[in-house]
């Protein structure tokens, strides 16, 4: 019998602040987060691997703050201005191919200047960056940054249940437990599998089990990818 072709459809992404997992590895990101606006510096850097959560945090943080998003690939000279007049701004993966270093370096300073809230996220912290206007490297080094770490077990389990409910699937305990002490403590690696069963199990018309999970995990190496959905 033929398997069902699975349609790739984007599956929704929960960004209420009720939903954002605290855990050990987020806690100090969390936690100075939450202290706007009584931040050390108007610009603060938060850096974590894929999927880790920041845009997720920042989207609490934007929400409370009143802050527009932007993505850092997506920064024009003409527009610096207005978007420096909000009281904050959050400016997404800057170590991203295609950085508009100019325009970010002139976003920074007119957030200085204007006394605008500055959040940026990114994978690295801006050293690894490859940045080549060394005035913007400079500032970025002085600002306070706070990472999103890897999670441990327990929060590996707790991102696992989270993922299968966004794509809104019921699994049983013993998936998750076989999964979490089967798979790489990364995030990447947590939605990498999931997004594998879901696609397997819609092509084969089945439920998704620990049995189906061994098969993939079995047949198939699951490393992190360069796809930054946050959660």
């Amino acid at each position: 019998m033929t398997g069902q072709l699975p349609l790739d459809l984007p599956h929704r992404l929960n960004y209420a602040e009720e939903d954002f997992l605290a855990a050990p590895s987020n806690r100090e990101a969390l936690a100075l987060l939450g202290m706007w606006p009584g931040w050390p510096h108007r610009l603060l850097v938060l850096t974590g691997p894929p999927g880790a959560g920041k845009s997720h945090l920042g989207a609490v943080w934007a929400r409370r703050a009143g802050a527009k998003i932007v993505a850092a690939q997506d920064l024009a000279l003409a527009a610096l201005p207005d978007l420096a007049e909000a009281p904050a701004l959050m400016v997404e993966d800057a170590d991203r191919p295609l950085l508009r270093e100019t325009e970010l370096f002139h976003l920074v300073n007119l957030a200085i200047e204007r006394g605008t809230f500055l959040l940026i996220t990114a994978r690295k912290k801006p050293d690894a960056w490859g940045l080549r206007t060394r005035d913007l490297l400079s500032r970025l080094r002085r600002a306070p940054s706070v990472a999103i770490e890897e999670p441990d077990e327990a929060f590996l389990r707790a991102i696992l249940v989270k993922l299968f409910q966004d794509r809104q699937i019921k699994v049983e305990a013993n998936l998750i437990d076989y999964l979490a002490l089967r798979l790489e403590r990364s995030f990447a690696a947590a939605r990498n599998i999931v997004a594998a069963l879901d696609a397997e199990g819609l092509a084969r018309g089945r439920p998704i089990t620990r049995a189906l999970a061994g098969e993939l995990l079995s047949g198939s190496a699951f490393r992190p990818d360069d796809h930054d959905e946050d959660h």
